[in-house]
């Protein structure tokens, strides 16, 4: 229950910090677009600060989920984040749910359900060698290098889409070893995770994803990246807590079965709900670099 509380905890936190986000990253210059002057720009709006308030809060409620819980369990929960962005961007713009809002609202949470009622997830006593952990760990830094590269060479929509779905690979591979630093803390204290290579390649991969992810809310509407943030983390989570974690799943023809459902409604419900009218359209067309927006 205490897993299940956290875990929902920053779902809710992260979906109202990505709202806030992007209002503000929207209004940002597109000269500073995939530079690391993007976040010093952005650091001056209140908004965009208010909302890493809410995003620094979910990833300390995420991180003591992961400390307790099993990845392939609190990945799922935290896909629910946007259940709550859509909460807070229909009040925003008091755009009604209507079918589509409320068939993304139903598929998520069953999805989520099914998936975790059909899989069990349970932790492993027997973590992946180096071997397969690199191997891992390096498929899925590569392709979200891959998809960065890609990206440049789309339209606005799908230069966020790709943009995204790397930063939310990146976000799948900063819980695994946010998972990892934490059963070094409780293993060993907290002085021991200083002379371990995982919290260092945390915070890289933290700013990267969170440069990827600012600079997609700032060249397309919310409906165009976060979808594609939402899916991708716990899915490369759950790849990472399977492939080195040593996460165990029910294996039963059944059970596998029902964990593809799930995933699939989880997929389907979070496109539904991220295109939905209600999430905030913010930048629709790109600028040349060195162009002004007006607002």
């Amino acid at each position: 229950m205490a897993v299940f509380l956290l875990g929902v905890g920053a779902a809710c936190c992260l979906g109202l910090g990505f709202v806030l986000q992007q209002r503000a990253a929207a209004r940002a210059p597109l000269a500073d677009f995939l530079t690391f002057r993007l976040l010093l720009d952005l650091l001056r709006m209140p908004d965009w600060v208010l909302g890493i308030v809410f995003y620094v809060v979910g990833l300390v409620l995420g991180a003591a989920a992961l400390t307790f819980g099993e990845i392939t369990l609190v990945e799922p929960l935290t896909a629910t984040n946007l259940l709550f962005a859509m909460a807070l961007s229909r009040w925003l713009t008091k755009q009604p749910l209507g079918w589509t809002g409320w068939g993304g609202v139903v598929l998520l949470a069953l999805g989520v359900t099914a998936f975790i009622v059909a899989g069990r997830p349970s932790g492993g006593s027997n973590p992946a060698g180096p071997l397969r952990h690199w191997l891992v760990f390096g498929i899925v830094a590569g392709l979200a290098l891959l998809l960065t590269l890609k990206s440049r060479r789309l339209p606005p929509s799908g230069e966020a889409a790709l943009l995204a779905l790397a930063a939310g690979l990146l976000y799948g591979l900063q819980d695994a070893l946010t998972r990892v630093s934490g059963q070094i803390v409780s293993h060993h204290g907290i002085a021991a995770l200083f002379a371990h290579w995982q919290p260092y390649a945390i915070i890289v991969i933290g700013l990267t994803a969170l440069l990827l992810v600012q600079s997609a809310f700032e060249t397309a509407p919310l409906r165009m990246s976060l979808p594609s943030l939402t899916a991708a983390q716990p899915l490369a989570g759950i790849a990472c807590g399977v492939g080195f974690l040593g996460d165990r799943l029910r294996l039963t023809p059944g059970a596998l079965a029902w964990q593809a459902v799930g995933l699939c409604a989880v997929v389907v419900g979070i496109v539904l709900l991220g295109r939905h009218p209600a999430m905030p359209t913010g930048a629709t067309e790109r600028q040349p670099v060195g162009a002004t927006r007006i607002d």
